[in-house]
């Protein structure tokens, strides 16, 4: 083996670990900037405390996430009240309140419908994904079925339709909305959570096609 054959070699595996290092701290990086910034974010609800009730005047110590934890106790306390009767009374009797404000009661209405939709067990957001032509003829993308379109929509609709949500790379919150022919969209077999992978990681992270055992033939 000749020095400029051994130099390579060795410059080859410097390369390889240093590719290895960052594969393994880029993700623990952002990992932990995401949730730098979540605590962050909710540490500022403490400044709707009153100045003598502000934790780092009664500890002496500023204390990060203690405003997280106080934001998610909070959360719990009202999740909790809000499963007993006097809880739902109270709560309807809140949202009625609300609705006859003008302009606040139909965009709490309409935010309401959303979260209900999304965040409830029995909801049906993202309830499969989807295959679709899009931006073009020939072009392909995931998407999600989120409904189907009803009342005065659906009349205009020569035949079936189905809903569908198309969420952008690599930030899934962001994306359009479109109402599909039935025909032209493809069902997949994958889970909800694999899909939204694959669109985060850019195609990147591709989900693991389940191994089907052949059906034995009959004897």
């Amino acid at each position: 083996m000749t020095a400029k054959t051994a130099k390579t070699i060795k410059k080859v595996t410097l390369k390889t670990y240093f590719l290895t290092g960052l594969l393994v701290l880029v993700p623990l990086a952002i990992t932990l900037w995401v949730l730098g910034l979540v605590i962050g974010t909710m540490d500022q609800t403490l400044n709707l405390l009153p100045s003598s009730w502000q934790p780092e005047r009664l500890l002496g110590f500023n204390l990060p996430g203690i405003g997280a934890l106080l934001t998610l106790v909070f959360i719990f306390i009202v999740g909790l009240l809000a499963q007993n009767f006097i809880g739902q009374t109270l709560v309807k009797w809140w949202e009625t309140l609300l609705a006859h404000i003008p302009v606040v009661g139909p965009l709490y209405t309409s935010v309401k419908q959303v979260s209900d939709t999304l965040l409830s067990s029995n909801g049906n957001a993202f309830r499969k994904a989807l295959l679709i032509e899009y931006p073009r003829k020939g072009s392909y993308t995931i998407a999600f079925m989120t409904g189907i379109p009803s009342g005065e929509v659906a009349s205009h609709l020569e035949s079936e339709h189905v809903s569908v949500y198309i969420p952008t790379t690599p930030n899934p919150t962001s994306g359009f909305f479109l109402m599909l022919p039935r025909a032209e969209v493809v069902e997949l077999d994958m889970t909800v959570d694999a899909a939204l992978k694959y669109i985060v990681s850019m195609g990147v992270v591709a989900p693991v096609t389940p191994v089907r055992r052949p059906i034995d033939p009959p004897l």
